[in-house]
């Protein structure tokens, strides 16, 4: 088993996760066999479409990076961020060659463009099903002072999900594409049962703990209810976390109780913006090259 396998079992299962559901399940398709002995699915959860990495800032000059990994491009004195892929929150060094993005490396590209005198304005690249949960409000913030500081603009090349939109609620501003997504406005938790498996393959699993709830949640065993009920009030109380953060970057457009009453759906270009979750549908390209001249224009 590669050693990256268990890392990503332990991100994905047992902790709460502000990823979309049909991701979640792609996520499960890929790596179950591997990390668990056979395929794991989650039931009624459809997928959606791969992200495109790196739209906007694929086409900038990568001559005006510095070989720091937290460096951003600047065009014209706009940097772009880039909001890819699955988002953990550790791991400042990773990127989209592994599919993935760090909270702690966003968090440094947003305060060293909040502090960068040569930096005007910021855009906020997106395109993310979304990811854990821890790190996320914390990132969210940083963003959120960037944003009253300084002009700033998310971007979506085709999603925006859960944590992800989370982020990108933060900004100023929303454009996304008639057929992108955004919304997701919730949290998940998954367990993975083994108890049948294990059962039928006639192995026993003992486990001697202290403490009354050392091992909830364990994988050789049924989830019992109390557990799915605390699980239940721990994921309610970020969703409500969640809707109130974007509620605050949001302001008018999207208040905390419209937010809660999408009930965790995810919407397409036009009903987003018609819901308050973007401002308007544009192409990437022409929407970054817009926000280019406004700021040129200051």
């Amino acid at each position: 088993m590669s050693l990256m396998l268990p890392r990503i079992a332990a991100e994905l299962i047992g902790t709460p996760l502000a990823v979309e559901p049909g991701r979640a399940q792609v996520m499960l398709r890929a790596v179950g066999p591997r990390v668990f002995g056979a395929p794991v699915s989650i039931g009624g959860a459809a997928p959606i479409p791969q992200p495109t990495a790196g739209e906007i800032a694929g086409r900038l000059d990568r001559r005006l990076q510095s070989q720091s990994r937290a460096a951003y491009p600047v065009v014209d004195g706009v940097a772009v961020i880039e909001v890819e892929g699955i988002l953990v929150h550790k791991g400042s060094w990773i990127g989209m060659d592994c599919g993935e993005t760090s909270y702690e490396g966003l968090r440094t590209q947003i305060e060293r463009a909040r502090r960068d005198p040569s930096v005007k304005a910021v855009a906020v690249e997106v395109d993310s099903p979304g990811g854990a949960v821890s790190g996320v409000f914390e990132t969210a913030a940083a963003l959120a002072r960037l944003s009253a500081e300084k002009p700033t603009m998310a971007i979506l090349t085709a999603t925006a999900c859960s944590a992800a939109y989370l982020l990108a609620s933060q900004a100023r501003r929303i454009v996304m594409p008639e057929f992108g997504f955004a919304g997701s406005i919730g949290a998940v938790v998954m367990h993975v049962d083994f108890s049948q498996a294990l059962t039928e393959a006639g192995v026993k699993v003992t486990l001697i703990a202290s403490g009354e709830h050392k091992v909830d949640g364990n994988p050789f065993e049924p989830l019992a209810q109390d557990v799915v009920d605390r699980l239940k009030a721990d994921l309610d109380q970020v969703r409500g976390s969640f809707a109130e953060a974007v509620a605050r970057g949001r302001g008018k457009s999207l208040t905390a109780k419209a937010a809660l009453a999408t009930e965790a759906r995810v919407y397409s270009g036009r009903e987003a913006v018609s819901l308050g979750l973007a401002d308007a549908l544009g192409d990437p390209h022409e929407a970054f090259a817009a926000f280019r001249q406004e700021v040129a224009r200051r």
